[in-house]
């Protein structure tokens, strides 16, 4: 439930169209409903302005199943992330509208639709290995309400081909950056935008790149100064935030 839910609600009752007992009823889950295996936090829009997010690594597909019906119950969109093949069709025969991105292993249900921002994040990716990152931003974005503008393949290799795609990057209102290898292209796009820069290392790379180690800690010393970092492989913490700035 977000604050324009609760509100409807209430001038539900104060127009006598639903009882008091009923309205009471649609709260009584609030702020937590225990699972047993899980405390579903159904005050977390009302509280930080977005649901909570199913991390699906770790549970078992009857858990991600028995969550996602749960939510569904409450109208609100839904987000399951590093989900694979077997959870998705589980939630499948539950809830048909449910989709999946095979490439970002992403589950998305989308019950209310969200009023897209005009201004856009723009998403760039240093190479085609890094897909699967970028995928779990694009999703995550878009399920937010935000206009996204992709951007792939435009790693430091072959720079000219960033220069290509400047002005869509420029026009951004915020740009996540997703690179593994040596993570450079975070601080090369840092130096030519005056937009918020959020870099995501992934674990893209040969053995020194230790499975991200090297590109987080590039990213993390970048001279660039308006680049800040997330977690190795973390496109999810990238578009959260992109989203929270993008509409501010």
């Amino acid at each position: 439930m977000n604050k324009e839910d609760i509100k409807h609600l209430l001038k539900l009752v104060k127009n006598n169209e639903i009882e008091v007992d009923e309205a009471l009823e649609k709260l009584e889950d609030l702020p937590f409903k225990d699972l047993d295996f899980a405390l579903i936090d159904n005050h977390r829009e009302l509280r930080v302005g977005y649901p909570e997010v199913i991390y699906c690594q770790g549970k078992t597909v009857e858990q991600v199943r028995d969550i996602v019906k749960f939510m569904l119950t409450k109208n609100t969109n839904i987000l399951g992330t590093r989900a694979t093949e077997e959870m998705y069709m589980a939630v499948k025969e539950i809830c048909p509208e449910a989709r999946y991105n095979s490439i970002g292993k992403t589950i998305t249900v989308e019950l209310r639709k969200e009023e897209v921002t005009e201004s856009y994040i723009a998403i760039v990716s240093a190479g085609t290995s890094d897909l699967y990152v970028v995928e779990e931003a694009v999703e995550t974005a878009k399920l937010f309400g935000n206009r996204v503008e992709k951007i792939t393949d435009v790693g430091v290799a072959g720079i000219h081909r960033l220069f290509a795609k400047l002005d869509i990057i420029k026009g951004a209102k915020v740009v996540i950056v997703v690179a593994g290898m040596e993570g450079a292209l975070a601080s090369v796009i840092g130096g030519l935008v005056d937009k918020p820069v959020i870099a995501v290392p992934t674990s893209v790379g040969y053995g020194a790149n230790f499975g991200g180690v090297a590109a987080l800690l590039s990213m993390l010393n970048s001279c660039a100064s308006g680049v800040s970092v997330v977690n190795i492989d973390n496109g999810f913490g990238a578009a959260y935030n992109a989203s929270i700035i993008n509409k501010l």
